[in-house]
């Protein structure tokens, strides 16, 4: 393998191994789709383990620079930068491009003072995002949340099992036009699956 896009060489290279991070977290969910990406990447598990071992490594090290130095010293510069008004919260919007998904952007939001107040993905300005309808159009990697949460208003934010996942809780009609009741999980802003909790009454 080439030596430039290995993690386990002195530096990170990018953009290559944070990919791998988001792929190593969303294998628990879909291992196969994990198994096609890394392919398509050309990089094996094992690389991907040692990516993200060396991710997390960075993250707890007690010499640890503030998240934003972080993400810059793995992605690089980033290609867009810019003011968002989140309620009374003024926040400033890094994006980074993901070469699995061209589609994509990685964002990460931070505070005044440096500190990160969230970090996934994101469609990208311009790009044609999903219309989803109905529970049968919520596969796998197809939608981010603020999709999700727009398709199926209002969705209600529920806590994740994890600080890279999120859960959102909403009402969508199947294929048939019956309602259900149904609670989608993320892992990094992408849907990795939606279970269908019950059945909505008429009444409801």
């Amino acid at each position: 393998m080439n030596s430039a896009l290995d993690p386990s060489a002195d530096s990170f290279p990018t953009p290559f191994p944070f990919v791998l991070v988001l792929l190593r977290r969303m294998a628990d969910y879909h291992p196969d789709l994990v198994e096609g990406a890394l392919r398509e990447l050309g990089f094996s598990r094992s690389v991907m383990r040692e990516a993200n071992r060396r991710w997390q490594a960075m993250r707890r090290s007690p010499r640890r620079r503030s998240a934003v130095t972080h993400y810059r010293s793995v992605l690089g510069p980033p290609e867009t930068t810019a003011t968002r008004r989140i309620g009374d919260l003024s926040c400033e919007a890094l994006s980074w491009p993901v070469p699995l998904w061209p589609d994509l952007r990685f964002e990460v939001l931070t505070v005044p003072g440096g500190g990160v107040w969230n970090e996934w993905l994101v469609r990208s300005p311009g790009a044609a995002g999903p219309r989803p309808r109905t529970v049968e159009d919520l596969t796998p990697w197809s939608c981010t949340v603020d999709e999700v949460a727009k398709a199926f208003a209002p969705a209600r934010p529920m806590e994740g099992s994890a600080p890279t996942r999120w859960r959102l809780a909403f009402t969508a009609p199947d294929s048939k036009g019956e309602l259900h009741h149904c609670v989608a999980e993320f892992t990094w802003g992408l849907l990795q699956r939606v279970d269908a909790v019950r059945p909505a009454s008429p009444t409801e």
